[in-house]
């Protein structure tokens, strides 16, 4: 008996440095501008990223997508993942960051939640995005008549109580609707909006010590875009 607890002991403390190498090995890890991975295909300027999603959303308006064979570079995908940008978006079903910028499967790291705004746990992932994978862009896209938006509005008119979680939801877009009732603006929900977006470039900017380091050091850079539903366009804020 105390020679089997002897060697569950050991096993667990053998899966206990394991796991805690892991977590350290990745913790060395920067982006990849910064150790010199020339050679791995997300190796580029945010500037140029930036550049290539523009010119995905051009062909996206004019329905002239690229043609995919979406079996080509499956075996280099199943070995490692090398996007070009990440993009925190809205879960409305309406907007796919892949289709709107015209992207093949790997080229975009996705982070979507109602409203577009940076939970914890969604932080969490950017700073995994950018600490691990390199990607030299981060776009914070919002898109218009966003139901999150609208539904914080309208609770913060009537003082509504609403059920589960959708409190956490409403307290996160609350700034920016604030922001937005002091600029006054025409229309209060693209406002709304708009402030929204800007309000987690911000943040992000100011993300410390990973995003907040690579932003200063230039390796990424955060920018806000707005999504027409209707047309197709997305627009830099």
């Amino acid at each position: 008996m105390c020679d089997q607890h002897q060697s569950l002991f050991s096993r667990r403390r053998l899966l206990t440095a394991a796991a805690f190498g892991t977590l350290a090995a990745a913790s060395a890890v920067r982006p990849a501008k910064a150790i010199g991975e020339a050679s791995r295909p997300n190796a580029i300027g945010p500037d140029e990223a930036l550049a290539r999603l523009i010119a995905g959303n051009a062909r996206y308006v004019a329905n002239a997508p690229t043609s995919k064979d979406f079996s080509v570079g499956r075996a280099a995908r199943a070995a490692a993942q090398h996007p070009i940008a990440c993009i925190v978006g809205c879960a409305d079903a309406r907007v796919a960051p892949d289709f709107v910028f015209d992207q093949g499967p790997g080229d975009l790291f996705v982070v979507r939640v109602a409203g577009n705004f940076v939970s914890t746990d969604g932080l969490a992932s950017l700073e995994y995005e950018v600490q691990v994978l390199g990607a030299p862009l981060i776009v914070v896209l919002g898109h218009s008549d966003c139901g999150a938006v609208k539904a914080t509005i309208d609770v913060m008119k009537t003082n509504a109580v609403l059920p589960g979680h959708l409190p956490t939801l409403i307290d996160a877009i609350r700034p920016a609707v604030n922001l937005a009732e002091k600029a006054r603006a025409p229309d209060p929900l693209a406002e709304a909006i708009a402030q929204n977006v800007r309000h987690s470039v911000r943040r992000l900017e100011q993300a410390g010590p990973i995003i907040a380091e690579a932003v200063t050091r230039k390796h990424v850079k955060v920018v806000g875009g707005f999504y027409d539903i209707a047309t197709g366009k997305v627009a830099l804020l």
